[in-house]
């Protein structure tokens, strides 16, 4: 009985090695198909990867973005390649299986990683579109300055107080940003006061033709002197000027020479910017005149004094 059952045993061993073999040898073409396959596209893609970082270097302005996109876009290659290769050899069950966890890791991932994702992905968006590259001058979020360094996951931008901000990616991606360099130019805007006995378009004629001579300001014809509000002691007025920005007149010297300017001009032409003035108007609504206040005050006075 128990050499029978020994035989038996090994005869079912024996089939099932007989089908593996079997099995085998059949996929024997597909695999050696699979194994070319997977040299052929190993050596397609690092031609392309060197390709499509040469394109992204060149479109993108940071080398790390370049970089990291090239490195997905490998990736996702060489798993393409890998899941054509196995379905070669007959196991597309494992393909499905491999993709679904792929799945089920990248949104693990990707709530544990959900603050660096958004600033990773904010920084290959701002790649592409670039809203600003290295040297600009923007302002965004409370910070004003020159972009240094645009990093993967943040930029570095130097303030005009000399201090380094870093600010992320996904700051600059979600709030309105101020670029100061595209267009190249920037209009100051100078508050200037004039006592309510000169004339407006005397003064505004005045202003406009000094401020044209000076040698920073540009579209001379959009030099404009706009009354803005009546004030307490004097007719508010505003003045438009263009520059060049960032150009060889710092933006801080152009408004000093500009509010010099004004103030010249103005005493050139005999032009008074007042000092607050106060008026006391006692006999206003019934109220009594300053004579009679004052003589009251003094009978008043004369009343308490002991005789």
């Amino acid at each position: 009985m128990d050499l029978l059952a020994i035989d038996k045993y090994w005869s079912l061993i024996e089939g099932k090695l007989n089908n593996w073999l079997e099995t085998g040898i059949q996929h024997i073409p597909n695999l050696i198909v699979a194994i070319i396959f997977i040299i052929f596209f190993s050596l397609f893609t690092r031609v392309a990867g060197n390709i499509i970082r040469k394109i992204l270097r060149s479109a993108f302005d940071s080398k790390q973005i370049a970089d990291l996109s090239t490195a997905i876009i490998k990736a996702c290659l060489i798993l393409m390649g890998v899941f054509i290769c196995l379905d070669f050899v007959g196991l597309k069950g494992t393909v499905t299986s491999l993709l679904a966890g792929a799945g089920i890791i990248g949104l693990a991932i990707g709530f544990a990683f959900q603050d660096m994702t958004e600033n990773l992905i904010a920084g290959i968006v701002m790649g592409i579109r670039k809203p600003f590259k290295v040297g600009d001058i923007i302002k965004a979020d409370g910070v004003f300055g020159s972009v240094q360094t645009i990093n993967l996951r943040n930029t570095l931008v130097e303030t005009f107080f000399g201090q380094l901000e870093v600010i992320p990616n996904k700051i600059l991606f979600r709030n309105i940003l101020t670029n100061y360099t595209v267009l190249g130019v920037r209009r100051l805007e100078i508050p200037v006061s004039i006592s309510y006995a000169d004339d407006i378009e005397q003064a505004a004629e005045v202003i406009v033709k000094e401020l044209n001579r000076c040698n920073f300001v540009i579209k001379k014809d959009e030099t404009a002197v706009f009354a803005e509000s009546f004030g307490d002691s004097a007719v508010n007025l505003l003045v438009w000027v263009w520059i060049d920005y960032p150009g060889e007149t710092g933006f801080m010297e152009a408004r000093h020479s500009t509010i010099v300017t004004i103030k010249r001009s103005l005493e050139n032409a005999d032009i008074l910017i007042p000092f607050p003035i106060r008026t006391l108007d006692f006999g206003i609504k019934g109220g009594q005149g300053l004579d009679a206040v004052i003589s009251n005050q003094g009978n008043f006075k004369k009343a308490e004094t002991p005789t």
